[in-house]
């Protein structure tokens, strides 16, 4: 029986899968566990068992062909096999989610946004409509959407979270600061940018002291 893959083997991957598109036009024709490892201050005996788990392209002395390496990773994460979303909460942030194209290459398209905001409701960011919350049911079956984004204030996300499990939702991207009571079958990714903030603070103390 297959052991399920940890996030946190995700997780290395996609800083693995970061760091070789952030070469650019720099990159090299080939590259090795051992690079990659120095790059991200990594175990190069851990990054080079990651790299293996997803491609057998690695060859002694001269590592992987780093295009065929960024294509393996890129597969086995799946970013080859677009999901669509919808988003619920059109503020600042939700507008920013919907403006960033770059989720097309992670595998995640948003396709349609909801809000309570009569301004907001009929109107489109980049090229996505935004709709009233009562269109979420049907437009989600109709589409088969099985991924919802909240960027709701804390006190509407848990009424947002039941209406997109209602609507059939299965994964939801949680960014409003508060934990969320799902089923057993749902999943949940929260995004807690006042919990990183205080780690990014505390690191900094750290540093300077």
């Amino acid at each position: 029986m297959k052991q399920p893959i940890s996030l946190q083997l995700y997780n290395r991957l996609t800083k693995y899968l970061y760091y070789l598109e952030g070469l650019g036009a720099d990159a090299p024709e080939n590259i090795s566990a051992t690079t990659i490892a120095k790059a991200l201050e990594l175990n190069d005996v851990l990054v080079r068992k990651d790299l293996a788990s997803v491609s057998n392209g690695g060859r002694p002395k001269t590592g992987y062909v780093t295009k065929e390496l960024m294509a393996d990773i890129s597969h086995f994460l799946g970013h080859d096999n677009t999901s669509d979303a919808v988003l619920a909460g059109v503020g600042n942030l939700g507008k920013a989610l919907m403006s960033y194209d770059n989720f097309k290459n992670y595998g995640l398209d948003i396709v349609a946004a909801f809000d309570i905001s009569p301004e907001l409701v009929g109107t489109e960011i980049n090229g996505k409509k935004i709709f009233a919350c009562e269109k979420m049911k049907n437009l989600c079956e109709r589409l088969n959407i099985k991924i919802g984004i909240i960027t709701v204030p804390a006190e509407h996300a848990q009424s947002v979270c039941d209406m997109m499990i209602e609507c059939g939702i299965k994964a939801i991207w949680n960014f409003a600061p508060v934990n969320l009571k799902l089923p057993d079958d749902v999943v949940v990714k929260n995004e807690n940018m006042a919990a990183s903030l205080a780690v990014l603070i505390k690191r900094l103390d750290q540093k300077e002291k």
